[in-house]
């Protein structure tokens, strides 16, 4: 059998033939590298050097302090607290967007009447506005009108001043979260459960599993998939919400729902102050990207495939 050597020249068909390939590879992928290249690999690297300077957007100058606004920032108290309150609003607003989106696609994966209607209004409000959807849960909120405070008053008691009050507006702005996007989690729940085959079930039953035991051992491995794609994409979406948390209580009260895409917004938008409004875009990237890389490495092993 004739072996091939580093000293055999190749074909000339096979080397015009490569050089095809890597043409057409180029005219594909060139598009999409220019695209991510202008408006994500250079934002990001000029957003590293405007935290290293000093700069309203409105002087000429930008002077380089280096280090000065990360010293300045991560000095800062308040900082460290809305990290603290971004983490409780992403962990509150993912973990019951998942759970009561899993429990409600297991209910609408049943043979219900009207059950495609339902799913439509469960997943309207994903598709509406973040601004509208706050405007609307703003009235339903107002303590002494709105539809919150009528059902509670049934019952004999005092709506709370959702937004206002330090102790309520967060979980305000979580349960308005969840409501927004709970509907996109029971979608991909929903697909998911159409995938697991129908024969792991009927076997669990002839091996005498009950409702729970197959739901343990069949539902939720066969959703493990969806569950680790979900838990990813609705972690990096928590973190870049903005909308409800501008319209609904813009930050107050007493910062009790400043997150770190708020805060950003503040110093970049409000205050002017590029150099600091760039550190915080730093620490949230940094963040996003450890999230997501912890999930890739080890929260992927749990997933089972096939």
């Amino acid at each position: 059998m004739a072996t091939y050597t580093p000293h055999q020249e190749r074909h000339p068909n096979t080397l015009r033939r490569e050089h095809r390939e890597w043409l057409l590879f180029a005219l594909f992928i060139g598009p999409n590298l220019l695209l991510f290249s202008v408006f994500t690999y250079w934002p990001l690297l000029y957003n590293v050097y405007l935290s290293m300077v000093r700069w309203d957007f409105l002087r000429p100058t930008m002077p380089f302090v280096g280090l000065q606004n990360y010293i300045s920032a991560f000095s800062d108290p308040r900082f460290w607290n809305i990290i603290w309150q971004t983490a409780t609003f992403t962990v509150w607003s993912v973990g019951l967007t998942l759970v009561l989106g899993l429990l409600l696609a297991l209910l609408l994966n049943q043979s219900l009447r009207y059950r495609n209607t339902a799913r439509a209004i469960v997943f309207a409000p994903v598709v509406m506005s973040g601004a509208v959807v706050a405007v609307v849960w703003s009235y339903i909120f107002d303590p002494r009108y709105g539809l919150i405070d009528q059902l509670l008053g049934f019952i004999g008691l005092d709506s709370p001043n959702w937004l206002v009050d330090p102790f309520w507006a967060m979980p305000a702005v979580i349960m308005v979260y969840v409501w927004k996007n709970m509907g996109y989690a029971v979608v991909i729940y929903l697909a998911g459960l159409q995938t697991i085959p129908r024969e792991l079930y009927d076997a669990a039953r002839v091996d005498g599993a009950g409702a729970w035991e197959r739901f343990w051992n069949v539902t939720l491995p066969g959703l493990s998939p969806v569950a680790f794609f979900l838990s990813v994409t609705s972690i990096l979406t928590c973190f870049q919400s903005f909308d409800l948390i501008r319209v609904l209580t813009n930050g107050g009260p007493a910062d009790v729902t400043t997150t770190l895409i708020f805060h950003l917004y503040e110093l970049g938008f409000v205050s002017y102050d590029a150099g600091k409004a760039g550190v915080v875009a730093i620490v949230l990237f940094l963040i996003m990207l450890a999230l997501t890389i912890v999930q890739i490495r080890y929260v992927e092993r749990q997933v089972t495939y096939g």
